[in-house]
């Protein structure tokens, strides 16, 4: 089953995103706490979006999908950014992935968006190969950039 996250769903969100942290080798870097998570998905201004893949038997969340709006100035209307995938390894194989990517494409023909779009890294052949399986196409013309920390302060900085 997938259905829209509720405030309730926090605390196994917070413990999801550890856990896909830590599949990628970057436990260290994800630092958002169960408050910001509230903040963000339901607050008064949500930015980010999330729906859980729960298990039809035991009544536990077997992964989730945190996503937010896009816009395409070349299509002229909104797309859906997928940030965070993840299924419980014990899950896997078991169509939870697969039902998440379908919701979520089905927001997007509902409501028109043109693009569902999401990054992978480059090692993880498993989520690459259930990704080209479902028809999707790598964009490999484009890179992806990023600032953070010291180097996003320092462009952020207000001029002395």
């Amino acid at each position: 089953m997938i259905r829209a996250a509720t405030p309730a769903d926090i605390p196994v969100i917070h413990a999801l995103i550890r856990e896909l942290a830590a599949y990628e080798k970057a436990a260290d870097e994800a630092r958002a706490t169960p408050e910001q998570l509230h903040e963000a998905l339901f607050g008064p201004r949500p930015a980010v979006f999330a729906h859980l893949a729960v298990d039809d038997s035991t009544g536990e969340a077997a992964g989730f999908a945190l996503w937010f709006l896009t816009f395409s100035t070349w299509r002229g209307v909104h797309g859906i950014h997928l940030e965070d995938l993840y299924v419980r390894p014990a899950a896997r194989g078991g169509g939870h992935g697969r039902a998440l990517l379908t919701e979520l494409a089905r927001i997007c023909v509902r409501r028109g968006y043109a693009r569902l779009e999401w990054s992978v890294l480059d090692w993880n052949e498993p989520a690459i190969g259930f990704y080209r399986a479902l028809g999707a196409r790598a964009q490999d013309e484009w890179r992806g950039y990023r600032l953070t920390d010291a180097a996003l302060a320092a462009l952020g900085s207000p001029d002395d």
